[in-house]
């Protein structure tokens, strides 16, 4: 994987290039016709896409999976570090088990926060009813 300051960076070009191509459709739908603007973003809110559902909660699922692998492996972590430091003695691999352990628990919290907002995305596209 990347460095997250690029991920980061990457993801913030894209926005402010979506961003900017939408300011001037904007404009020129207000000029030519300010009332057909707002029912325009009702429409998606009004028929989510059940499709667009379907494939989102199959995201979700494949979300969940990767964090209940991503709990077992901080608990396996733990076990190989309590064996690599008290039971085997060999104190040149804590530092590195550890490090590890530190990166999959950062992985951990951070597919967890993923997995919420993304849970209200998909609450969101379900049709009301």
């Amino acid at each position: 994987m990347g460095d997250p300051r690029n991920v980061a960076h990457a993801k913030k070009v894209v926005q402010e290039k979506h961003h900017k191509s939408q300011q001037p459709q904007k404009k020129q739908a207000v000029a030519e016709e300010p009332t057909a603007k707002a029912a325009e973003p009702a429409k998606p809110q009004q028929k989510p896409d059940p499709t667009q559902l379907e494939k989102s909660l199959g995201v979700l699922a494949k979300l969940k999976e990767m964090e209940f692998h991503s709990r077992a492996n901080i608990e396996k972590l733990a076990q190989l570090s309590l064996t690599i430091e008290d039971e085997l003695k060999q104190k040149a691999f804590a530092e590195p088990i550890g490090a590890l352990y530190s990166a999959q628990d950062a992985f951990h919290s951070k597919i967890s926060k993923l997995i919420e907002a993304y849970q209200a995305e998909c609450d969101r596209l379900k049709p009301a009813g």
